[in-house]
């Protein structure tokens, strides 16, 4: 993490974050990693409870984020959340954290015995100024697939944005399919103009059409951009392995409509190795304008091995539209664990 704040230009909150990121992993932190994962955390493909990501902002800066699952000294479902819950208690003590909203919904979302592969996760954000941004992720099929989409439409609701999810079910790309899943809602805790509600959608083997037509719900989308970045970065598709992920941003009650439009693109299922998928990533950048000497820098500052030596490196890429921060992100994997080894059995291997 320090080498990663080094390399896009904020070792001056090296230790902040080093100090906050620490205390969040909890015992999973202090683990050595010749034992296994304390948790199989569903953060990371080999199970880390981190992963790291560098946004690149339309305006030439650059923002570290990192996702992080709270991992109980005994995990389990109900002690990780109980461990969560107490991280955001001391992560309000240092900061200015607004808590209204995940107050109106958590008792939607932090059930006495959570389903799926999580319930609570943590985004810190950093930039070269100001407080950190922390985000909350909560699960919408924390009690069950089946009832996902009445607890996804009641939390919009109590938030304000009434309306809003049948917006969403209009802009499906396959109305009525279980091949589009609600994945997250994330809160952005911060009393701002620009805090975000968020809206996550799975679309499983979808084609690139298909993340075309779920952009259309937003205001800010370009599908032609989206099409662009899709075949870009993931290929040709349809993309059979991981979904393609939207998300669309809610940002005041005064529309149903979403403000902005992210899709994420997960690389490394179309890739045969990390070489490809930087080779990609670098494209996609220089397409929109960004300069790809920063992302160089994180790479390296991730791993020294070579990139052709393995995948999953770089995990997704994303494109965001639209308000407030219009930009490109990278994530990227701690590969603490595991490194995946090249498939030649990949799509879009070459």
């Amino acid at each position: 993490m320090r080498r990663l704040c080094l390399a896009i230009g904020l070792e001056h909150r090296a230790d902040e974050v080093v100090e906050v990121v620490a205390d969040l992993l909890g015992p999973a932190g202090t683990r050595g990693l010749a034992e296994p994962p304390l948790w199989r955390s569903d953060v990371a493909d080999d199970h880390s409870p981190v992963e790291y990501s560098v946004a690149f902002e339309e305006d030439g800066s650059h923002t570290l984020r990192m996702l992080i699952e709270c991992v109980a000294a005994a995990p389990g479902p109900r002690q990780n959340m109980a461990a969560a819950l107490a991280a955001l208690d001391r992560l309000a003590e240092r900061y200015p954290l607004a808590t209204d909203k995940f107050d109106e919904v958590r008792d939607l979302f932090l059930p006495e015995d959570p389903q799926g592969v999580f319930t609570l996760w943590f985004s810190f954000v950093v930039r070269s100024e100001g407080p950190p941004m922390v985000k909350v992720y909560l699960n919408p099929e924390v009690r069950g697939q089946a009832k996902a989409d009445s607890l996804v439409r009641t939390a919009l609701s109590r938030l304000g944005f009434t309306g809003s999810f049948d917006w969403i079910l209009a802009h499906q790309p396959r109305p009525g399919s279980t091949l589009d899943r609600f994945s997250f809602f994330a809160l952005d805790l911060e009393d701002t103009a620009s805090a975000r509600v968020k809206l996550y959608q799975s679309h499983f083997a979808a084609t690139a059409a298909e993340a075309q037509s779920a952009a259309g719900a937003a205001d800010a989308a370009d599908t032609a951009r989206v099409a662009e970045f899709t075949a870009l970065v993931g290929g040709p598709g349809p993309f059979l392995r991981r979904p393609l992920v939207s998300s669309h941003t809610f940002l005041a009650s005064d529309s149903a409509r979403p403000k902005g439009y992210s899709l994420y693109v997960p690389v490394r299922d179309y890739v045969r190795d990390d070489a490809v998928a930087l080779d990609r990533t670098r494209r996609a950048l220089r397409s929109f304008g960004v300069d790809t000497a920063a992302l160089e820098r994180a790479v390296r500052a991730v791993t020294d091995r070579p990139l052709a030596e393995g995948v999953g490196l770089l995990a997704h890429v994303s494109l965001r539209m639209g308000p407030p921060r219009p930009g490109v992100t990278v994530y990227l994997s701690a590969e603490a664990y595991e490194v995946n080894r090249p498939s030649r059995a990949r799509a879009g291997a070459a």
